[in-house]
Formats: C-alpha cells, structure tokens, sequence
C-alpha cells in the first residue's frame, strides 16, 4: 500500500489537535546578533510588543516585524546569545510591577530595586502598554497643582490632570522645578513618580538624598535608567513609571509624574530604530516619535473614574532654540510649556522662567481664586517692561510715567525670585502680591522687596493666624479681608527694619 505525503502530513495534524494548545510554542531561530539586539526568523505569529524566551533564559521584546523576520531586543541579557539559538514565543507583554509597597523605593525600568532595601514585596503586575482611556472618560482640569514657585503658579499655573512641558538649555534648573514641585507636594496627598532618563548615578544618587532629607522621598517613588543601560531600558522606563501612576489614579488618588527628560527617551528610540535600520527622518530620528511620545502622555489627565494624573515631562534644547524636531513635537502634544531662560538664569532671576514664551492653556481654572484677583495686571506690567527695558538701555530718556512702569517691572521681578526648594503656601502667595498689586513696595529700596514680601506673609500667619486660616479654607479673598489687609500691611510698613 502506498502512503502519500498528504496523508502523512494528515496524520501529524490529527496527532497535533490531540495534544493540549498550552503544551505548544512556536519557536523560532536567532539569524542575527547584535549589541543587545538580535533579529529571529520563524515566528511568524508574533505581535509587536510580545515578550519571547531565549533557549539559554534570557528574555526580549519585539519591537518590529518583518516580512521572514522579528527584531528583538534583549532585556538585560545574563548569557550572551549566539545564533540559531532557539526562541519560543510567550504569547505574554512586558509587566512591571506595582502597588503600594514602592512609595518610597528606587527601581529600575524593569522592575529591579536599586536601592538597598530588599525586594519590592509585592506581587501585582501591570502590562505596560494600554488602551488610552477616551475624551468621554475624562473631565475638565478644575484643581491647582501648586509647584509653591510664585512665578509658575500666578503667570503658568498647573492643574491636576494638566500636561506640562518644562524646556530650556542645560543648567538651567529644569530638574530642580521640578524636584521642588515634589516638595511641595508634601502633606497634600499627591503620589510623585520620578522617572530618570539616561542621567548619571552620581546625579540620581544625590536627588535621592535631598528627597529623603526634605521628607518627600515617602510619597515618591524613582524609576531610574541610567546613561550606562541599554537603549532598550532608556526606552522603556517612562512607560514604566506612567503604569505605576495609573495604578495609583486607579486607586482615586491624585499623581504627579515627571520625565526627566524625554530627550533622552527619543535619543534613546532614535538609536534602536537604527540598529533596525528603520528609515530615518528629520534629525535622523524615526517618522513614529511624535506617536511615541503622544501615547505617553496622553495617558495622563483627570478622569471621572479614579484620580488624575499630572505629567511635567522636561525636554533640553540647545542655544534657546525650541524650534527643534523633539521640542516642537512635545509643545504640540502638551497643554503648555514652562521656558526657563539662559539669559535670565545668569542674571541671577531664578526660577528663570520667562514668562513671554511661557504659557498654560488651562489658565485660571487652574489657580484658587486669591491667586486670581491678585495679578490681573500682572503679565500686562512685565510686558510693558520688557519694552520700555529696550528704550532705557540706549540711554533713552523717558518720561514720568514710564519710569515708574520700569520701577515696578524690577520690583516684580525681584518679588519672583525664590530660592531653590524654597516653596510658598497660596495663601503666602497671595500676600506677597497683594503688597505689589496695592502699591505698598513702591518705596521700598529694590535689595529689601523680596525680604518685606517673605516677612509680611510670616507675619499674617503668627499675629494674624485667624484671617490667614480662613484664606486657607476658602481659597479666596473677601472685600472685608482686603480691607483687614490693609490695615495689617500699613500696620507692618511701621513696624519693618530692613536688614
């Protein structure tokens, strides 16, 4: 008797339907290896983001998908790889792990402490990667966020909920705004997640230790991949801490999230789409890095179910130039950026953020209502400085009026400088305005403004604890309140020494 191929071939499938689906794994063969890359063929129902396991033990991601083959990227590899390695498919993704036990931890980008505290202790996992929650499933930015820098929160306020782009130079106190920011949080039930993105240890090791020593590192939690790690980790980490944040908004709880800086997170994908000789584009990175970077940060937001989460993600630009590939992307995908000047910064206004380029498209609804009725002239005077400031510097005279609009432009200025984790409450805020909007450090000399402004808020709330308490509560400033203040500020203009 004659047996054909196609009987045998019959006979195997049968024999195969038989046997349990989970007993089975496609499996494919290592064709290409590289520096944490290889490239596999034969797995031809793989999907992109699929986890796979390496004969030897290591893991991957795959992260694209050609026509006979898959390139994967390996995460952390224990044993290098070699080629016809056998890879079998998990049909799983990438999960880090979450829950509350990681307040107050340092972790990698895959999951891994870094800090010397013993193991996460917890078991729940979360994929990376998820369904972006849709226009219906969120809800107006109604809250303030406050950063407790004067300048950000009366002329850039930030929201709960809100997106909001930190950009300058290098050195221009990007990172400290918003380590202060975390700071300020303390006591306000907002969860921090720190996400570091390509930076050195020397550096992170340091913020560590200021975040603990300023009590905030309990809120917090830092997800680090250092300058040192694969891109692949470079790449993955502010998904990372996005998934961490979800949790905890999931929970109903209010998150804040800063990317540090997402610069490096494109540099990073730049590199590994190279190695997979994808085409580049402009500046060389890939044609998906504006869908790369929309996707991370559309995840954040106030939602009607759950919490919000605010994300300040940092980009660095060279030579104040944000018509950039990367920064241009990032202000287009973000609800406003906080520009933080080089010139400003090396006159010693600090935060050095410059409010002409600066802007919040949220606004007011994002501020408390003291905050609100005390700088509705405010942005007008530091732009009619800023243009009579370009007369006075060639020696043009001008008249009486202009000179007193150039006075109160440097006493506004000089009221906006804060030392660098040095924070105020709104309340202390408002009061600091409120002396400019009423006139009462016109005839102070400019070196004592900001220590007249500091101390006359320190004095409402010790002398004067009841009227400080109810602006506290309300969040706002009644006429009998203003006119209380009034009386407290001519009361204290007699009692001030200046040092």
């Amino acid at each position: 008797m004659d047996i054909k191929p196609t009987d045998l071939v019959s006979l195997f499938e049968k024999s195969l339907a038989q046997v349990p689906q989970e007993d089975l794994h496609e499996i494919g063969f290592v064709i290409q290896v590289g520096d944490t890359f290889c490239k596999i063929h034969g797995l031809k129902n793989a999907v992109y983001g699929e986890l796979v396991e390496f004969a030897h033990g290591n893991k991957g991601i795959i992260l694209n998908l050609a026509e006979d083959s898959v390139s994967v990227f390996l995460i952390q590899a224990q044993t290098q790889v070699v080629e016809l390695e056998m890879v079998r498919r998990t049909g799983g993704v990438f999960k880090t792990p979450v829950g509350m036990e990681l307040l107050g931890r340092v972790i990698n980008a895959i999951g891994e402490p870094l800090d010397e505290r013993g193991s996460l202790r917890t078991s729940q996992v979360r994929p990376i990667e998820v369904v972006i929650p849709g226009i219906i499933e969120r809800t107006p930015i109604s809250e303030p966020l406050q950063t407790g820098k004067l300048v950000v929160d009366s002329l850039v306020p930030v929201g709960k909920g809100q997106r909001e782009l930190i950009i300058g130079n290098r050195g221009t106190g990007k990172t400290a705004l918003a380590l202060s920011t975390i700071i300020n949080q303390k006591g306000k039930e907002v969860i921090c997640i720190y996400v570091s993105i390509g930076q050195r240890e020397a550096n992170l090791a340091r913020m560590v230790r200021m975040l603990e020593e300023q009590g905030a590192m309990e809120y917090t939690v830092i997800v680090s991949a250092d300058a040192s790690l694969p891109a692949l980790d470079r790449y993955l980490a502010p998904y990372v801490g996005c998934t961490i944040a979800e949790y905890y908004k999931d929970m109903g709880k209010d998150v804040l999230i800063i990317y540090d800086t997402l610069s490096n997170h494109a540099i990073a994908y730049r590199e590994m789409s190279l190695l997979m000789r994808r085409a580049p584009g402009r500046e060389a990175y890939p044609g998906d890095i504006f869908y790369l970077h929309s996707r991370l940060l559309e995840r954040a937001g106030k939602f009607i179910k759950g919490g919000s989460i605010t994300a300040l993600p940092i980009v660095q630009i060279q030579s104040d130039d944000i018509t950039a590939y990367i920064p241009t992307n990032l202000i287009s995908i973000t609800d406003g950026q906080i520009f933080l000047d080089t010139k400003l910064f090396n006159q010693g206004i600090r935060p050095a953020v410059n409010v002409e380029l600066s802007v919040s498209r949220v606004g007011g609804a994002a501020q408390t209502k003291a905050c609100k009725q005390m700088i509705k002239s405010l942005r007008l005077e530091l732009a009619q400085y800023h243009e009579l400031a370009g007369f006075a510097q060639f020696g043009t005279e001008l008249d009486e009026i202009s000179q007193k609009a150039l006075a109160r432009g440097k006493i506004v200025y000089e009221l906006l400088r804060q030392g660098v984790y040095a924070n105020y409450s709104f309340v202390d805020q408002a009061l600091m305005l409120f002396l400019f909007q009423e006139h009462y450090l016109d005839s102070l000399d400019l070196k004592d403004v900001r220590e007249f402004a500091v101390q006359f808020a320190s004095y409402v709330h010790s002398v004067h604890a009841d009227l400080y308490a109810d602006m506290y509560a309300s969040a706002d400033v009644t006429q009998e309140q203003r006119r209380e203040l009034h009386a407290i500020a001519k009361e204290f203009g007699s009692l001030y020494v200046p040092a």
